[in-house]
C-alpha cells in the first residue's frame, strides 16, 4: 500500500501536475493540503478519473484539505475535537478555518492536516497555532485505537529539530522552530505517535518545502515541515519512505514536495 501528502498550494493551479503525479506515482490514499478551494470547485471528477474518491474541507482561496482514496472512504470527519477558531483583524466573528479531514480508507484512519502558520511571534496566530496542536493532539488521542492503524500527515509548519531547517541562524526569533511549538510535536508524540521520517533522495537532510524565492530550491535552503506521524501498528508497517523532490521541480510548481510511504500491512 503507498500513502503520500502533499501541500500543493492551489489544486487548481497544479492540476495538471497533481494528475500527472498520481498517475506516475499511483498512491492508494492521497492527504492534500491548501487545495484553496470550496468543496464544490474540488476537481473530483478528474481525480476519480484516476479511481480516486475525494472528500474535501475547503471554503475558497485559502486553506483547504482533502483525502483522496482508491481503496475505500468512509467516516468522513471535517475539524477537530472542540476546534479552536481565529479571530482575525477587523472580523466581527471568529471563524473555523477548513485546515483538517479524516477518513478510514482501507481499514485505517487517516488524517490530512495544514497546521496554521502562526505569522511571527507576538502575533494572534502563534497562540492559534499552539491551541489548534493542542486540539489536535486531544482529537486523535480519543481516536486512536488497536483495531486500526492511525497515521496524520500534513504541512504541520513545524520543523522538528534544527537539523530540519537549512540554516538556524536564518530563524532566530521566528516561528516554526520555536519550543512551545516543538513541544506541540512532542505531544503527539508522547500520545503515541512516530515521526516516519523519509528518505531525502538528494542531499543529507529530506526537506519538503523551499521558498520561492532567491534560489531556494536550487541552493536547497528548505525546510522539513511536512510530516507523517503513525501509530504504532501504521510505524510498523512502514517499508519506505522519501521526499518526491522532482515534483518540486519545472515549471509552476508547489513550494512544497509530496512525502510518499510504502506499507505492508
Amino acid at each position: 500500500m503507498r500513502i503520500a501528502t502533499w501541500n500543493v498550494n492551489s489544486v487548481s493551479a497544479r492540476l495538471p501536475r497533481l494528475l500527472d503525479w498520481l498517475s506516475n506515482t499511483a498512491p492508494d490514499i492521497v492527504c492534500l493540503q491548501e487545495v484553496k478551494c470550496a468543496d464544490d470547485g474540488f476537481p473530483a471528477a478528474e481525480v476519480g478519473e484516476l479511481g480516486y474518491q475525494a472528500a474535501v474541507h475547503g471554503s475558497g482561496r485559502w486553506n483547504g484539505v482533502a483525502v483522496l482514496s482508491k481503496i475505500g472512504l468512509d467516516d468522513v470527519r471535517r475539524g477537530l475535537l472542540d476546534e479552536p477558531g481565529y479571530h482575525a483583524e477587523g472580523a466581527l466573528v471568529e471563524t473555523r478555518e477548513p485546515r483538517s479531514i479524516a477518513a478510514t480508507c482501507g481499514g485505517m484512519r487517516i488524517w490530512s492536516v495544514y497546521v496554521p502558520n502562526g505569522r511571527e511571534v507576538d502575533h494572534p496566530h502563534y497562540l492559534y497555532k499552539l491551541r489548534w496542536l493542542d486540539a489536535l493532539r486531544a482529537t486523535v488521542t480519543k481516536e486512536m485505537t488497536p483495531e486500526r492503524p492511525l497515521a496524520v500527515l500534513g504541512d504541520f509548519n513545524v520543523a522538528p529539530t534544527d537539523q530540519d531547517v537549512w540554516d538556524t541562524t536564518a530563524f532566530v526569533g521566528s516561528t516554526h522552530v520555536t519550543e512551545a511549538e516543538r513541544k506541540a510535536l512532542g505531544a503527539l508524540r508522547d500520545a503515541g505517535l512516530t515521526d516516519i521520517y523519509p528518505r531525502p533522495l538528494k542531499y543529507d537532510v529530506p526537506f519538503t518545502y523551499w521558498d520561492y524565492r532567491a534560489g531556494a530550491f536550487p541552493n536547497n535552503r528548505g525546510m522539513r515541515i511536512d510530516l507523517v506521524y503513525g501509530d504504532e501498528r501504521f510505524t510498523a508497517a512502514v517499508t519506505d519512505s522519501y521526499v518526491d523532490r522532482e515534483a518540486r521541480k519545472g515549471k509552476g510548481p508547489s513550494d512544497h514536495a509530496p512525502i510518499v510511504v510504502d506499507l505492508e500491512l
